[in-house]
């Protein structure tokens, strides 16, 4: 009944859980980068994330391109700044709207179904047969996820940054009668490298926190169907608000001036 005991639990358990996290980050990056390697589970990691998470991401990303050109062009008109509708669309979907929604996005896909698979081997005892086999689960299973993670996931923001463009280029165009070459111009007239840059830096610390959230959850989630559901739960509700948190600390990080 005690408050601060109450705070006091929620702290330790909190630095109990940040340190296994670190550990078995720790364990999956010092066996992985050790002989031999196992090139097939890595490529296939590569095609399971990126190449099936295209699609959603990409409609993600037309929609919202869209929606922002409506919006902004919303609010300019009244004061009559209409012209800067493609450098808002463009500067918030590669800074921000870009690696922050396809993260969430592919959080719900990919971090739920790497702690479904992992979780559902953990329960049937698969995890424990590769041990006897004198196979790493942590060089088999879990390193090439996280490295698929944080490779692929920079490469989807950034072709989801160009469907977005292209969505506010669609509405701006066609539908609030900007001319297009014009449009085109304003977009790349005040975007930088550093723009692009700082969200393929925050996909790729994403990428990683999806694929990391995901193992850790499965491989440690509990016996039977009840607990890898639960793990699957919690890997799509903490990789979420790990993304929410680090792109605020990135954010504060990589336009501070």
């Amino acid at each position: 009944m005690n408050p601060l005991a109450a705070i006091g639990r929620l702290f330790l358990n909190f630095v109990a859980s940040t340190g296994k996290i670190g550990l078995f980050f720790y364990r999956s990056i010092y066996h992985g980068f050790q002989p031999p390697y196992y090139w097939g589970q890595i490529v296939n990691q590569f095609v399971q994330i990126g190449y099936y998470s295209l699609p959603v991401v990409g409609m993600t990303a037309i929609f919202t391109g869209m929606v922002l050109a409506l919006q902004s062009y919303t609010g300019f008109s009244r004061f009559s700044a209409e012209g800067a509708v493609a450098t808002v669309v463009v500067l918030s979907i590669t800074r921000e709207l870009g690696p922050v929604l396809a993260g969430l996005m592919v959080a719900g896909r990919v971090g739920a179904s790497m702690a479904a698979e992992i979780g559902t081997m953990r329960v049937t005892e698969q995890i424990d047969a590769l041990f006897t086999l004198s196979a790493n689960p942590f060089k088999y299973l879990i390193f090439p996820r996280i490295l698929a993670g944080a490779v692929v996931l920079p490469i989807l923001v950034f072709i989801s940054d160009l469907i977005g463009v292209m969505g506010g280029y669609l509405i701006g165009v066609h539908e609030l009668g900007f001319n297009g070459g014009n449009y085109m111009q304003q977009t790349l007239r005040y975007l930088e490298r550093s723009d692009v840059n700082s969200g393929l830096i925050k996909a790729a610390v994403f990428g990683l926190i999806i694929s990391l959230m995901g193992c850790y959850q499965g491989y440690n989630s509990e016996r039977g169907a009840e607990g890898v559901g639960r793990a699957t739960t919690n890997a799509v509700v903490s990789a979420s608000i790990f993304i929410l948190f680090m792109n605020y600390v990135l954010t504060s990080i990589l336009f501070q001036r």
